[in-house]
């Protein structure tokens, strides 16, 4: 749903492009504003997910190694593990539900999507770093949820990694230092609610003391 819903271009060529524009058409009825605007238009502004392989760049560029334990908390990855192969070279330690429980935990919660759900949001909440793809229901209660427990959440910036991301003749060095000085600041350091932002996407200064 989010890459259709998103009308951004992943890189799958024509065929891609035209699956996800039928599904838009059957879910949404064609009625996604995003499709009116440029693959271009879409990554300047920050409005295109990450992929497993940004995501990946991203830590190592801010400092994670192969040595992370990394949990990908997903129903499904678009694209498979044909999209997933990069992240996993660069954090072999990576797991998922799948991986970690056994065939017996499985078969009790297969085919229930809130319980799985539950679960990735359980382990999300109890992961010493947390970072998203992007924005949605999840993400925004984890948000919401971690920033209230004074948990480290990396808060991805959208329109520079846009930017970033489609400028394919920069070097390693000069993107590590664009990510990291992009980064500043957006660690989950406690910020004030946007006005009109629901309280239960962020709850400060609302649910925080006043010491």
């Amino acid at each position: 749903d989010m890459a259709a819903h998103s009308a951004c271009d992943f890189g799958g060529g024509r065929a891609e492009k035209l699956a996800l524009a039928k599904y838009r058409q059957v879910i949404w009825q064609g009625r996604v504003l995003n499709s009116q605007l440029s693959d271009e238009e879409l990554r300047n502004t920050g409005r295109c997910p990450l992929t497993p392989e940004e995501i990946g760049l991203i830590l190592v560029a801010l400092g994670f190694d192969s040595t992370t334990r990394f949990y990908l908390a997903s129903h499904k990855v678009y694209g498979g593990e044909a999209r997933i192969s990069s992240l996993r070279k660069l954090f072999p330690l990576m797991e998922d539900k799948r991986s970690l429980a056994s065939a017996d935990e499985l078969a009790n919660v297969e085919g229930k999507a809130s319980v799985l759900a539950a679960l990735d949001y359980h382990i999300s909440m109890h992961s010493d770093v947390f970072i998203s793809a992007s924005p949605g229901n999840m993400h925004n209660a984890l948000l919401a949820h971690r920033a209230y427990r004074n948990l480290k959440t990396i808060r991805p910036n959208m329109t520079l990694l846009g930017h970033i991301f489609v400028n394919k003749s920069m070097e390693w060095s000069e993107f590590q230092q664009a990510v990291q000085a992009g980064h500043k600041g957006r660690y989950g350091q406690i910020r004030l609610r946007k006005p009109k932002q629901s309280i239960y996407t962020y709850p400060a200064p609302d649910c925080m003391c006043q010491g």
